[in-house]
């Protein structure tokens, strides 16, 4: 690099820069910005422009411009209305019919068993998949079932179960939540 007097230089190691005041050899004297004479190598040194540029020689484009300085849009999020919100993402039902073909040949206490074994299933599938909400329907009948299935998530310690809506299900379902697990 030549350098001649009169050049801005800055120093390539250090926030220091100057102007070019003497050149001997291998070595550049240069006047600081705070008036000190210093002498470094010209190999340290690096030789800037003053920062007048000719507009008329730099062709800007304005959209180009403005593209980069807006900020990116946001992604659009799909509102979620309130009665979906609350709306549980599973249900279970657990009427007999619903579970086997033919129930025919099936005493009673094997078709709560049958119940409660699905029930306990889908139960932990939920937790497993990390589903919040889940519905299970039993019907009204005598409450066998309501029992049984109270005692089943009784013995949960991360469950809550409460009766679920009663305009969408009647008196024959039960509501679980699952706290999940930070």
């Amino acid at each position: 690099m030549e350098l001649k007097i009169g050049d801005r230089v800055e120093l390539l190691d250090d926030n220091l820069s100057g102007i070019v005041q003497n050149v001997e050899g291998g070595d550049a004297e240069i006047k600081t910005e705070d008036g000190f004479l210093m002498s470094f190598p010209i190999s340290d040194l690096v030789k800037i422009d003053d920062g007048i540029e000719d507009l008329e020689t730099e062709q800007l484009d304005l959209d180009e411009i403005l593209i980069e300085k807006k900020p990116p849009k946001k992604p659009k999020s799909n509102r979620i209305k309130p009665k979906e919100r609350t709306a549980p993402p599973m249900e279970v039902d657990l009427h007999i019919n619903q579970l086997v073909r033919n129930s025919k040949g099936l005493s009673n206490h094997e078709m709560l068993n049958l119940q409660v074994d699905t029930a306990r299933h889908k139960l932990e599938f939920a937790m497993r998949k990390r589903i919040q909400k889940v519905v299970f329907i039993h019907g009204v009948g005598e409450g066998v079932l309501k029992a049984e299935l109270e005692y089943l998530f009784g013995r949960y310690s991360n469950v809550k179960f409460y009766d679920a809506d009663y305009q969408k299900y009647g008196l024959g379902a039960t509501e679980v939540y699952i706290f999940q697990n930070p």
